[in-house]
């Protein structure tokens, strides 16, 4: 792939700074498109890389993300330096070159909240509201997996050795990424005693080209089983109660979330799945032509081209062997997953009275409403602790 970034700040310039994926992930590269002249900015160390102009067009700020964190770097481009930029030890959102040279950027971690930071060693902007409790900090897991190392994020509570009830929170995307970010939602799973796993499944981003577009055809299953290998490993370290896992996730992970409780059944505890596909030929006729593309990239074609493959990714294929408690959480005008495949799947659970709740609310694919927000992750922790008893 080729991404365009930004010309250069200078007038007159014409360079392009350009991301390219030559090498098996994202490195950025400068390009004269007049002169056709490409120079291209290689680190030795791993991870995804971007970059934006210093002012004088002379200098590059590298930001290299690897396993969930961040790193910055100035590249001197006359003299082909490289140096890094030090910063705490976390996850940096948005950094922005200043005509004084330095830096500011956004930085939280998993324990410590957001905020704006400048590496002249000011805090640039912070709000005048109460600021949020700190959290745990992350620690790393690498697991092997059917398909190669599997890296997972691990938040236990500070109080007691294991094993822990645990939510294994499956993110969205399914390019994207788990990170040691600050996230409230984990924060309120492990205030209320739970163990969270965090798992950059194949398909997640950070981990080069080849991992990201792993998923082709058995899409669900593939991040599935990395799922179940970490799952394996959190047991044998004493972590997780095997008696006591939460399956949950939003979006993409909402929907592995229904997959997992029909294909794994035994497995899970309870689940929770936050604007899930249910059928991906219910949501192919439903939703937009840039997302029915989506959906015939990641599965090899149109319901009517692979329509064995759409039955058989589709959780609504394996409802009747759920055996765990469900709640769902569904938007009434969701245009990505529709609430029409997902009242049919709450209806199969239904018609053999399998326990599940549903909570709908009045908006989109999510909702940016803070208090809504607190209510839906209110309905997620009254619901687990229904079912699953913190403590043993």
């Amino acid at each position: 792939g080729v991404l365009g970034l930004r010309f250069a700040p200078v007038l007159g310039d014409r360079r392009l700074l350009a991301l390219h994926e030559r090498r098996g992930r994202r490195e950025p590269l400068v390009w004269d498109p007049e002169t056709g002249e490409q120079r291209e900015i290689w680190l030795r160390d791993s991870g995804e890389i971007t970059a934006d102009w210093y002012d004088d067009g002379r200098s590059l700020l590298l930001v290299r993300a690897s396993r969930g964190r961040t790193y910055l770097h100035h590249y001197d481009l006359p003299g082909g330096r490289m140096s890094p930029i030090d910063t705490p030890h976390g996850v940096i959102d948005a950094a922005t070159p200043r005509p004084d040279g330095s830096v500011e950027y956004s930085w939280s971690s998993g324990a410590h909240p957001p905020v704006i930071r400048s590496t002249n060693g000011h805090i640039v902007v912070s709000h005048g509201g109460p600021t949020a409790p700190l959290s745990v900090p992350v620690e790393d897991l690498d697991v092997e997996g059917p398909g190669g190392r599997i890296h997972a994020l691990v938040s236990r509570p500070e109080r007691g050795s294991g094993p822990f009830p645990t939510v294994f929170l499956l993110h969205g995307g399914p390019t994207s990424q788990d990170d040691d970010s600050f996230v409230p939602q984990v924060g309120a799973w492990v205030d209320h005693g739970f163990a969270v796993v965090r798992i950059n499944y194949r398909g997640s981003t950070g981990y080069g080209s080849a991992w990201r577009d792993a998923l082709v055809g058995e899409v669900g299953h593939i991040e599935l089983a990395d799922v179940a290998a970490v799952r394996t490993t959190m047991i044998e370290r004493g972590v997780a109660d095997p008696g006591r896992l939460v399956l949950a996730g939003a979006s993409w992970g909402g929907y592995l979330t229904l997959l997992g409780l029909g294909t794994q059944p035994g497995m899970w505890a309870a689940g929770i799945a936050t604007v899930p596909i249910a059928d991906h030929l219910a949501t192919y006729r439903e939703e937009t032509e840039a997302l029915r593309a989506y959906h015939r990239a990641l599965l090899g074609g149109s319901p009517e081209e692979q329509p064995e493959r759409y039955a058989r990714c589709s959780p609504i294929t394996y409802v009747d062997r759920v055996d765990a408690p469900v709640l769902i959480l569904a938007g009434e005008n969701d245009p990505r997953c529709p609430i029409g495949q997902i009242e049919t799947y709450v209806s199969r659970l239904a018609e053999r009275d399998h326990p599940h709740e549903v909570y709908r609310y009045d908006a989109g694919h999510g909702s940016l409403v803070v208090s809504e927000r607190i209510t839906q992750m209110s309905a997620q922790l009254d619901f687990a602790r229904k079912h699953i008893t913190p403590e043993r």
